[in-house]
This record gives structure tokens, C-alpha cells and sequence, in this order.
């Protein structure tokens, strides 16, 4: 279709009647337990816009979940694609095996932190990708327990879903979980006013008390929490707990599925702080929007596997490689990174700003292109949940895509696309304004 006009436009309802029409045909073939953000069918994604099947053009604040970082059309992700599903869809990597493979894991060797010697594996998504971090921990240090934190999400799998903090709609019915899982308190700045090493020492005096440090794993941390709420930890949390794990001999997972990619304005969040990880989960916008997951990390953590101890049928996909090879081509051809913090400089003064004038608006956060605002009732921390699904679905209405998270459900959260243009990232806050003035 080629690169489409980046505009807001509506010239229906929202949503309009074909999108209607075809919700009906999704409520009779498609099961209820999936929901979805806004009731309308897309038609066509390119630079920060998204456009449904009514012909209405919305400003995209949510890249498929941080997924399509360079757009939902890159010229190179569509390239690659195309020249590889032209030769093979599969052959599966465990029976013969491909470059592309090899390509996308020199890539991340290359571009996660640190310049020590590393290995990667490919998987088919960031819920995969955490559980064989955590296979691979347990490998190497031969220790049972994995710590993570309050406000965690990583994934709806057994293992992911006990490491996952928020039970509705993540967890609620579908136990039991898997064990050995224990949960830390996150620096959290907003509400518990501490300093990054106060906030560390808090949670590494509960992991030495009620798990023991002879018996961890691995703890699994975001640098910057996603479906949490895009809690950025105070300075200091970070390096303080990697310290505590090359200590204790434990292994720091820096899972940056949401964060990675240049979202945070830089090629992993981690990099913010000089933290470098013993292990890096990544997906989402690893492939421009195909589905795809790595874990890469020390070459002496990654062998540490029996041969055939990891792998899937799928994991890794000839198509999904070529998609990554394209747009990790795109962010630094781009230089997406620069682009994502020149989003955090725009939005970032300008919430900031907003804020004074709503009292609601109880805290701006983030960092680049993974910005937020906690929406709470005025003169309180109380969560606002209510207004923060209103101001959501008023924005949907003027034409901007926006996403709602938080353990409480009361964060609007920002993903635009990095390669959004600066008018339309500017319109998109002159709606969000209005929805929330």
C-alpha cells in the first residue's frame, strides 16, 4: 500500500459501520476471553498512523504494544519478508539451519550491553523468552528460586503468569502457578519516596530473609515496567541489585521485551544506567511486528545447556529473522534511538506542564518514546482507574489510539511509533489535552 498520509482523520463514527460489522462476525467466531482496546478493524498501519476499515486514520499512541517501533509498514521489514517467504517459510532451525538465524543473533550480540563474549537463542515471543532465561539461569547456578518484583508483568504462560504481579485479567482462575517464584518490592518512586539504593537494600534485605541468596537463580527485573505501569525505578535500584547478583552469584535478567529496541532512547533501557545484564529477554519490537523473542547473554551462561535443552519448532521463524534483520536495519539507519528521545523532549516538558494545570495527573514519567501519566483523585495517591478508562476511550473518539496500565489500571501509557513525524506527534497531545481538560 505504501506510505500513507499522516494525518488524523475521522469520517465516521467510531466505530464506523463496517468495523461494526465485522465485530459481530468476531463475536460469533472468536472466543470472548480476548479482548480489545478500541472496537475498530485496522485496514492499514504506516509511520504513526493507523488506519480501519471505515477509511478513519487514527494517531497511533500504542505501536501494537511497543511492537511496530519503525511502523506497521517498514519499506525494509516488508523487503525482507517478502524475498524470504519467496524462498522459505520454515525448515525449522533444529532440523537444518538458516543464516538468518545466525544473522539475527550476531546482531544482538553485538547491540545488547556489555562487550563480554555472548550467545543468543531465538524464541517466538517475550512469555517464551522469559521462561527459557529462566531455564538457562537454573542451568548454570543449579538454584531453585527466581525473584521478581511488585508491579512485574512478564507474560501469561504457568511460570510467567506466578511472575507476574497483577492477577486480573492475568492470573485470576488459573492456577495453581508454578513455584519458587517469590516477589520483591520495586522501587517506585511515586509512592514509596525512596531513593534508588534505599529501594534496593529494601528489597535485597526481603530476598536474603525469606529466600536466601544460596538459593537464587536469577531475579528478572524490567529497567522500566511495562504493563505495571511504566514505573521507572529511582537512580541507583538498577546497578544496586545486579551488584547484590554477581555477589550472591545469582544471575541479573534484565527483561527488556517492552523497553528494548532504541524505545527508551537508547538500543536497551539498561544502558541508561551502565548496568550490563548477565542475560537480556527481548520481542516485541525486535521484528516489526512479526512474532519473534531472544535471550541472549553470556556465552558461558548460554552453553550451559545440554544440547537440545532449549529450541521449539517454530522458535525463530526464517520469516521473523528476515523481518529483524530489516528493522533493526531501519533503527539504525534512522538512528531510532536519537528519534525516541527527541519524543521523550517533546512529550515529557509538555505532561509535565499539563500536570500543573490537572490536578488529577498525580505523576509524569518514563524515558524517550515510553512516556506516562498516573492519573489519581486530586490532593491523594488514590488510584483513578475510572478516569483513566474516560480520558482513554475520549482520545479513541478524536482519533488518537491510546493504552490504559498500572497494577491499579489509573496509567495512560505512550508507545508512539519512533519514526512518528513531530506534527502529528504534537496533534496527538492537542487531543489528550482536550480529553483530559
Amino acid at each position: 500500500m505504501g506510505e500513507l498520509t499522516q494525518v488524523r482523520r475521522l469520517v465516521t463514527s467510531v466505530p464506523g459501520p463496517r468495523s461494526v460489522e465485522l465485530m459481530a462476525r468476531r463475536q460469533r467466531a472468536v472466543s470472548g476471553s480476548l479482548g480489545h482496546v478500541l472496537p475498530v478493524f485496522a485496514a492499514a498501519a504506516s509511520g504513526g498512523v493507523l488506519v480501519d476499515v471505515d477509511g478513519n486514520s487514527f494517531i497511533d499512541f500504542a505501536s501494537g504494544i511497543a511492537v511496530t517501533s519503525v511502523g506497521g509498514s517498514d519499506p525494509a521489514v516488508v523487503a525482507g519478508v517478502s524475498a524470504q517467504a519467496a524462498a522459505f517459510t520454515h525448515t525449522c532451525f533444529l532440523v537444518t539451519p538458516y543464516e538468518g538465524y545466525v544473522e539475527v543473533c550476531e546482531r544482538l550480540n553485538e547491540l545488547t550491553p556489555g562487550d563480554h563474549e555472548k550467545r543468543s537463542i531465538l524464541v517466538n515471543s517475550g512469555a517464551e523468552a522469559v521462561e527459557n532465561a529462566v531455564k538457562i539461569a537454573r542451568a548454570w547456578t543449579r538454584r531453585p528460586a527466581v525473584v521478581v518484583f511488585d508491579h512485574a508483568y512478564h507474560g501469561r504462560t504457568n511460570l510467567t503468569m506466578a511472575m507476574t504481579a497483577k492477577s486480573m485479567p492475568y492470573k485470576s482462575g488459573f492456577g495453581p502457578f508454578a513455584g519458587e517464584v517469590y516477589r520483591a518490592p520495586m522501587s517506585y518512586p511515586f509512592r514509596d519516596g525512596l531513593s534508588g539504593p534505599e529501594a534496593a537494600r529494601r528489597a535485597i534485605d526481603l530476598i536474603e530473609a525469606q529466600v536466601g541468596a544460596a538459593n537464587v537463580a536469577c531475579v528478572v527485573l524490567e529497567p522500566i515496567q511495562g504493563e505495571g505501569g511504566f514505573v521507572v525505578p529511582a537512580p541507583g535500584f538498577l546497578p544496586e541489585i545486579a551488584a547484590w547478583c554477581r555477589a550472591s552469584g545469582a544471575v541479573f535478567v534484565a527483561d527488556e521485551v517492552q523497553t528494548g529496541f532504541c524505545r527508551t532512547g537508547d538500543w536497551f533501557a539498561c544502558a541508561a544506567e551502565g548496568v550490563v545484564p548477565d542475560l537480556v529477554i527481548t520481542a516485541k519490537g525486535i521484528a516489526g511486528g512479526l512474532p519473534l523473542g531472544a535471550v541472549t547473554g553470556r556465552a558461558e551462561l548460554m552453553d550451559a545447556v545440554h544440547a537440545g535443552g532449549l529450541g521449539g519448532t517454530f522458535s525463530g521463524n526464517p520469516v521473523a529473522c528476515a523481518a529483524a534483520l530489516g528493522a533493526i536495519a531501519t533503527m539504525s539507519t534512522l538512528d531510532l534511538c536519537a528519534a525516541a528521545r527527541r519524543i521523550g523532549d517533546t512529550m515529557l516538558p509538555r505532561l509535565g506542564k499539563l500536570r500543573e494545570r490537572v490536578p488529577a495527573i498525580g505523576d509524569v514519567r518514563g524515558r524517550g518514546a515510553m512516556v506516562a501519566i498516573e492519573l489519581v483523585r486530586p490532593g491523594t495517591v488514590e488510584p483513578d482507574a475510572d478516569l483513566a478508562r474516560r480520558v482513554s476511550q475520549a482520545c479513541h473518539a478524536e482519533g488518537l489510539l491510546t493504552l490504559t496500565a498500572g497494577t491499579y489500571g489509573n496509567v495512560l501509557r505512550f508507545l508512539p511509533p519512533l519514526v512518528t513525524p513531530p506534527d502529528l506527534l504534537a496533534e496527538g497531545l492537542d487531543v489528550l489535552e482536550g480529553a483530559l481538560t
